[in-house]
């Protein structure tokens, strides 16, 4: 069984969550007995692309004439690849920005089902069933697909990345894609050294416990510190006092990092549902009642204004220590 793994790029980079793709893409093909490929776009340079094979790629094919994020193009470039892989493949997304809108139009291409936000490998005996977090993350459920073509979007932060040695084979591409519907007029990056929340393993959020937007350097200073993320909860992005692309929960950016710390958020269930997959949550809240308690690995009851400089002072010793 052949598996086809899209991998998104940025800037003439390959993304970080196509790393967890491609070795999930790998693992899926070694348990079938296949091999995995992957479909890119953009001016990536060679020998990013060469280096997934690291990560399990066999070969790589990119299409370069795609330089903007066009989903109907994207869609009908994986499209092709899978078909000509032919109908026993299984194609694999991130479920990030990018993911959620190629898959769906991927997998209404191929005419294949489709799985969105897996977060473990498909169980193949006897079916192809995948494994997903319903209900906001408070339960599991297991879907089966019965199309020849499987699609499947894997949600970030799942599984681990496992780096070895290779080497992929590199094609350029030009398949047919049609007329761009989309006029890409100007692009514009968030400005300064921000982390990319979708990508971050590390996170320092904050809520209305800190009073006022004029409060936020701290949290600023100690995300800085950790080389973590910054995020917020919605009434925060809602009054202004942080921008909406900060706003995590059930109806912003839904995160799974590696460690989520929450100062001065109660942790209301449409915040919680965005961060529960979090590896570690550490809450920061004066009120011993807020719900976030419950969900935390570890917590703190205190005023943010004296445990957020102390616990920043201790990080910057620790890491003076290690020097």
């Amino acid at each position: 069984m052949s598996v086809l793994v899209f991998a998104d790029s940025n800037d003439g980079k390959v993304v970080k969550s196509a790393f967890e793709a491609v070795t999930y893409g790998s693992k899926v093909a070694s348990s079938t007995g296949g091999h995995c490929e992957v479909v890119t776009y953009g001016n990536v340079d060679n020998d990013q692309l060469t280096a997934l094979g690291n990560y399990g790629a066999t070969k790589v094919s990119v299409d370069r004439s795609v330089s903007d994020f066009d989903p109907n193009r994207l869609a009908r470039l994986v499209g092709s690849q899978a078909e000509a892989l032919g109908s026993d493949t299984i194609v694999i997304f991130s479920h990030d920005y990018t993911g959620k809108s190629v898959a769906p139009m991927a997998a209404a291409h191929l005419k294949a089902g489709l799985v969105a936000g897996a977060i473990d490998y498909p169980n193949t005996d006897g079916g192809f069933t995948v494994k997903k977090a319903v209900f906001s993350g408070e339960a599991f459920a297991r879907f089966s697909i019965t199309t020849g073509i499987e699609v499947i979007s894997l949600l970030p932060n799942s599984i681990s990345v496992e780096k070895g040695d290779g080497a992929a084979e590199v094609a350029e591409i030009s398949p047919d894609l049609g007329d761009s519907r989309l006029r890409v007029k100007e692009v514009r990056t968030k400005g300064g050294d921000g982390i990319l929340l979708t990508e971050a393993e590390l996170v320092v959020s904050a809520g209305r416990g800190l009073k006022g937007p004029e409060n936020w350097g701290m949290i600023e200073e100690l995300a800085q510190e950790l080389g973590a993320a910054t995020a917020c909860s919605r009434p925060v992005s809602d009054i202004g006092w942080r921008p909406h692309h900060e706003h995590v929960g059930q109806t912003g950016i839904a995160i799974r990092p590696n460690l989520y710390i929450a100062v001065g958020i109660s942790g209301a269930i449409q915040h919680l549902a965005g961060v529960n997959g979090s590896k570690t949550i550490v809450v920061i809240n004066t009120d011993p009642e807020a719900p976030f308690f419950k969900a935390a690995d570890y917590g703190i009851v205190g005023d943010a204004f004296e445990v957020v400089p102390k616990l920043l002072s201790a990080v910057r010793n620790h890491k003076a220590a290690l020097n």
